[in-house]
């Protein structure tokens, strides 16, 4: 493609501004041009106005000044559902989908929503047969294969993407929105995303993709905007993109350093160093199952040391966390599991501590009274109260401790100093503390999160999925503050889909497949090819 500015725009934002209440601007005076039939990405900081112009566009929020063009035409829609009916379509960082349904009744649920009937909508007819004939000719037509008849819960991320993209299609969408669209997905399953992605492109269709993975801009994108602090700082198009570190820079405005150069990293502890976290023979299966979910798991951190867990979404990372968060829940079905594998010919007895203490005895509440640190995968719902002040979330986990508390009362002065110094050394945005948690950028949720977990100086951190969402100014931040916590003497267990991360940072790494665990990759076979081949449940 010789370039966006050849052609025609369907998008064109004119001095758009969005000021909040507080006064604070989110978007000021933004404008630029989204060609027709082209690959347009989204970047910017945290907290940019990345999410905020997308939503002025999908009729979510209202421009406080300046206009927008919809294929040369004036556009101000009130609502999502106008902006349905106008052609445009918008897939959330996270999927708006209901799991106990199948992936048709899905779609079906989206078109009654914004179909104007004048019959009320428990009396209309579902034409259900045509719809999956639809669906599937769409499938087939761009390469997204989804089993239609499957409930979403029990579908894989990389399907339940492709869900939401035939969504759009199948509403006759001809502008595409997709927020952090790769967050979730394999390196394989990003690449056939793309594939996709331009297979529309080439049919007409205009897509603009919200990003923090620069690497994906330099490969795909026919045109860029950056946005910095709510304004237009660069908007240019193929063959005249800037580099991965031209557009860092132009993201957060001063030189941003992603090789970690500078930062000391001692040599990796020897095998007496002090363990901090011992998993050995453990497995855990569920009554009925014909299969464990975790299959004789067996791996150490050291003091000093940064484990890292790779591995495709789905494969027994999301059970390993589940059973670190509160081991004494899972200890009757672990024990079962290990009583079953023993028949089965495996002799080794499980044994599960966490600093020094045997964990299937530890509940949630006595694991946080030891020097432990824990990041979730899933920060909304498993790491923050998204209706609280950002003040009260650096709270959680640490309510019972002298500092915070005495006779029953809370101590407000020293949990507001506390937050505040953990918001300014991680560079939240914005730095009101009164703010819900909620209402901030996925990438400062993330901060807040790593904030508090880190602001006690734990011994052990378990760290899942830490810049997932996170801008690339943010990602150079948190990915030294690991390496200084391992410097410091602390042990890390890093649980990530960013092979690149995990490769970077971790001194040893283990790949889960299917429930098992496979490695360690070390030295020289710790590289992208032999980790990425036991991804797949292959070896070198």
């Amino acid at each position: 493609m010789s370039g966006a500015a050849s052609h025609a725009l369907a998008v064109e934002y004119r001095n758009v501004s969005r000021r909040f209440d507080n006064g604070v601007y989110a978007n000021r005076n933004v404008s630029f041009g989204v060609a027709k039939g082209t690959l347009h990405f989204l970047v910017g900081e945290n907290g940019a106005g990345k999410t905020t112009a997308l939503k002025v566009l999908f009729g979510l929020v209202k421009p406080t000044e300046g206009s927008l063009l919809l294929h040369g035409k004036p556009f101000a829609p009130a609502s999502p559902v106008e902006a349905v009916s106008r052609g445009i379509g918008m897939v959330h960082q996270h999927f708006m989908l209901s799991e106990t349904e199948t992936a048709l009744d899905n779609v079906l649920l989206v078109v009654e929503s914004v179909r104007n009937s004048p019959v009320p909508r428990a009396l209309r007819p579902l034409h259900r047969a045509e719809a999956l004939q639809k669906l599937e000719a769409l499938a087939r037509e761009f390469g997204l294969p989804v089993d239609f008849h499957r409930l979403v819960k029990d579908l894989g991320v990389g399907e339940q993407q492709r869900l939401e993209i035939l969504k759009l299609l199948f509403l006759d969408a001809d502008i595409l929105v997709l927020d952090e669209p790769t967050a979730v997905l394999t390196p394989f399953e990003a690449t056939a995303l793309f594939t996709t992605l331009k297979r529309l492109v080439a049919q007409g269709k205009s897509v603009i993709v919200v990003t923090h993975k620069l690497r994906e801009v330099t490969a795909h994108a026919d045109a860029v905007t950056v946005l910095r602090q709510g304004k237009v700082v660069a908007s240019l198009v193929r063959p005249h993109l800037p580099s991965i570190e031209e557009l860092a820079n132009l993201m957060v405005g001063h030189t941003v350093d992603l090789s970690l150069q500078g930062v000391l990293r001692s040599p990796a502890p020897g095998p007496d160093a002090e363990v901090l976290l011992r998993f050995e023979s453990i497995s855990l299966l569920e009554k009925g199952a014909a299969k464990p979910r975790l299959s004789n798991v067996t791996f150490e951190v050291r003091a000093g040391e940064i484990v890292g867990i790779a591995g495709v979404e789905g494969n027994g990372q999301s059970d390993l966390l589940a059973l670190l968060t509160s081991p004494s829940a899972w200890a009757e079905s672990c024990q079962e599991a290990s009583r079953v594998l023993k028949n089965e010919g495996h002799k080794k007895a499980p044994r599960f501590e966490i600093l020094g203490h045997d964990a299937w005895t530890l509940d949630a509440r006595s694991l946080r009274a030891l020097s432990w640190g824990f990041v979730p995968e899933d920060r909304l719902a498993q790491g923050l109260l998204p209706d609280s002040p950002v003040e009260e979330n650096y709270l959680l986990g640490r309510q019972h401790l002298p500092a915070y508390s005495r006779f029953g009362f809370l101590r407000r002065k020293a949990l507001h100093a506390t937050a505040q110094a953990a918001s300014e050394a991680f560079d939240v945005r914005p730095r009101d503390l009164t703010l819900p948690a909620g209402s901030l950028s996925g990438g400062n949720q993330q901060k807040v999160l790593l904030a508090r977990e880190m602001a006690l100086a734990p011994r052990l951190l378990v760290v899942a999925q830490p810049t997932r969402g996170v801008d690339v100014g943010a990602i150079e931040v948190i990915h030294r503050r690991l390496l200084e916590r391992r410097q410091a003497g602390a042990g890390l267990l890093l649980v990530s889909s960013e092979l690149d991360e995990v490769l970077a940072l971790a001194d040893r790494v283990f790949v889960f497949h299917a429930g098992a665990l496979l490695g360690p990759f070390e030295g020289e076979r710790k590289n992208e090819t032999d980790v990425g081949l036991a991804m797949g449940g292959l070896t070198t």
